[in-house]
C-alpha cells in the first residue's frame, strides 16, 4: 500500500526525525505537498528551489566538477544535493533534478521526463534513483512529485 503525505508526516514525528527537501526540476512541488499536512512544521526544516547549477553548488555544496562531468541531470548530482541537505541540519533529505521540458540536455544527452531523486539520511547512505516520465512538463513534475512521496516512504523504512 502507498502511503500518504499524511502518514509520511506522522513516521517522521513519531520518532522525531526532520526532514529537508532540495528541488530542481519540481521547483517546489514537493515541498508544497508536504506543507498542506498539519504537522508539518513539527517535521519539515526547510526546503531550497536550486533550480541553476550556481544555486545548487552555493547553496548545496554540489561539487563543480560533479556538473561538469555528470551534468545537473544526473544520479551523482541528485545524491550531492541531498547530502547538501544533510550538512545543513536535517535527519532526512530528499532532493529533485531532471527534465521536465520542452528542450532536452544535449550536452549529456538526457532525455524529456528523465529524473533523479536523491535521498539521505544522517545515519546512513546517500543514493539517487533515476525515473523515466512520459508526459507535458506539468505532467513530468506531478509524476516526479507522487514518487518522491514514495522514495520517501523507501528512506523512512516503509
Amino acid at each position: 500500500m502507498d502511503k500518504t503525505w499524511k502518514e509520511i508526516v506522522a513516521l517522521l514525528a513519531a520518532k522525531n526525525n526532520t526532514i529537508a527537501i532540495a528541488e530542481s526540476l519540481t521547483g517546489g512541488a514537493v515541498s508544497a505537498k508536504l506543507v498542506m499536512v498539519a504537522g508539518a512544521s513539527e517535521v519539515y526544516k526547510f526546503g531550497l528551489v536550486t533550480y541553476s547549477n550556481a544555486a545548487k553548488q552555493k547553496f548545496l555544496g554540489v561539487k563543480e566538477s560533479t556538473l561538469r562531468d555528470f551534468g545537473a541531470v544526473s544520479a551523482e548530482t541528485a545524491t550531492e544535493m541531498a547530502q547538501g541537505l544533510l550538512r545543513l541540519g536535517a535527519d532526512f533529505a530528499l532532493s529533485t533534478t531532471g527534465i521536465a521540458g520542452p528542450s532536452t540536455d544535449e550536452e549529456f544527452h538526457v532525455p524529456l521526463g528523465r529524473v533523479f531523486i536523491g535521498t539521505a539520511a544522517k545515519d546512513g547512505e546517500a543514493f539517487a534513483r533515476m525515473f523515466d516520465f512520459v508526459g507535458d512538463r506539468e505532467q513530468v513534475i506531478a509524476q516526479a512529485a507522487a514518487q518522491s512521496l514514495k522514495e520517501l516512504a523507501l528512506l523512512l523504512g516503509h
